[in-house]
C-alpha cells in the first residue's frame, strides 16, 4: 500500500498528466479537423484480437456465452468501415492483455492500457503512414507549445520532426544487428521511425506477389521502442482462412467476423494501434511505463488498488 500511496502522490505525476492531457487533446482536435468520427470501444466480444505472442486468457462465460475481454479493436475497426459514409474512424480504447509476468521486465508493458486504435477506408499503407506522421507531429507540437514547464522539470526537450520518418526492413535489421534489433535501432536514431514487413496475424495484408506483409511499426528512438503497429487488411475470405490455418488460429472463434468476409463486403482499409501510455513515457523520458500510470497494472505484479 505504500508503494501505491508513493505513487499517487509523487509530485512529478502531475507534470505527466498534464502531457498526457494535452496528447489526448491535441488527438481529438487533429481528428476533428480530418473528417474522422469517434467511436466507442467494445469491451467484450465474442472474438478479439489473438495477438502475436502468448497471453494468459481472458475470456469469460456470460449468459451460455464465451465472451472475451478485448485486446484491441482491430478487426471491430475494420467491420465499422463496411459503412459507406465513413472516411475514417478512431477510438482511445481500453485493452486488456494479461501479459506473462516475464514481460513486466521490458519496462513497456502493461496488462491493462489505453489504446488509440485508427482505421482510413480505401487507404494504402503509404497513406496510413502519412496520417500517423501528421498526427504524430501535430501531438508534438502541441505538447512542447502548451507543457514547456512540464518538459522542462521532466528534464525533457522534444523536436517537432523536420522530416518524413525513415522506413526500414525487418528482414535487414534483423540480418545486421540479431533478434534484438529493434532495441539497437531505437538507440541509434533521434525521431521515430518505421519497420516493415513483419509476419503477424491473419488480418495484416499479403502481398501475392511477393508473399511479403504489407504492415508496419512506428518505433520510437532512444530506446523507447515500437510504439504503434498496423497493416492494410486483408478482405478475401479464402485469404483470411488460410492464413488462419498457417497461424493455427481457430476459425470457429472468428465465425461472424469470417461470415462478412465470406460475404465479400469488407472494405479495404489500412490503419494501426498506438498506446496512450507509451507515447506519455518516451515524451516524458520516464524509464518505465509504470511511472507514467497514477495504477500501474504490470505484468507479474501484485495489484494493490
Amino acid at each position: 500500500m505504500e508503494k501505491t500511496i508513493e505513487q499517487i502522490t509523487k509530485p512529478e505525476m502531475k507534470d505527466i498528466l498534464r502531457v498526457q492531457s494535452a496528447v489526448l487533446k491535441s488527438l481529438h482536435d487533429f481528428m476533428w479537423t480530418e473528417n474522422m468520427v469517434q467511436l466507442m470501444p467494445v469491451m467484450l466480444s465474442p472474438f478479439t484480437d489473438p495477438l502475436a505472442h502468448p497471453v494468459h486468457d481472458s475470456s469469460l462465460e456470460y449468459e451460455g456465452q464465451r465472451l472475451e475481454l478485448t485486446k484491441s479493436m482491430i478487426l471491430h475497426k475494420q467491420l465499422s468501415l463496411m459503412r459507406e459514409d465513413l472516411k475514417g474512424i478512431y477510438i482511445v480504447s481500453p485493452n486488456i492483455r494479461l501479459e506473462v509476468g516475464e514481460t513486466g521486465k521490458s519496462g513497456r508493458h502493461l496488462i491493462e492500457f489505453s489504446q488509440v486504435d485508427i482505421e482510413l477506408k480505401d487507404a494504402s499503407s503509404a497513406d496510413f503512414m502519412e496520417f500517423m506522421e501528421k498526427l504524430y507531429s501535430h501531438m508534438v507540437g502541441f505538447v512542447v507549445s502548451t507543457c514547456p514547464d512540464s518538459l522542462e522539470r521532466l528534464g525533457r526537450d522534444i523536436k517537432v520532426p523536420s522530416s518524413r520518418f525513415k522506413v526500414l526492413e525487418s528482414s535487414a535489421l534483423e540480418a545486421e544487428y540479431g533478434p534484438d534489433w529493434e532495441h539497437k535501432v531505437s538507440m541509434k536514431e533521434s525521431q521515430p521511425f518505421w519497420v516493415v514487413d513483419h509476419y503477424r496475424e491473419f488480418y495484416d495484408k499479403e502481398d501475392p506477389e511477393s508473399g511479403k506483409h504489407i504492415n508496419y511499426d512506428m518505433v520510437y528512438p532512444e530506446g523507447f521502442g515500437e510504439g504503434l503497429s498496423g497493416a492494410e487488411r486483408e478482405t478475401d475470405y479464402d485469404v483470411i482462412l488460410r492464413k488462419m490455418h498457417e497461424r493455427k488460429t481457430d476459425p470457429a472463434s472468428y465465425a461472424a467476423y469470417l461470415e462478412i468476409a465470406k460475404r465479400g463486403i469488407l472494405k479495404p482499409t489500412a490503419g494501426g494501434g498506438f498506446g496512450v501510455e507509451r507515447i506519455v513515457r518516451y515524451l516524458t523520458g520516464k524509464k518505465k511505463i509504470s511511472q507514467v500510470c497514477l495504477f500501474p497494472r504490470v505484468p507479474g505484479e501484485k495489484i494493490a488498488v
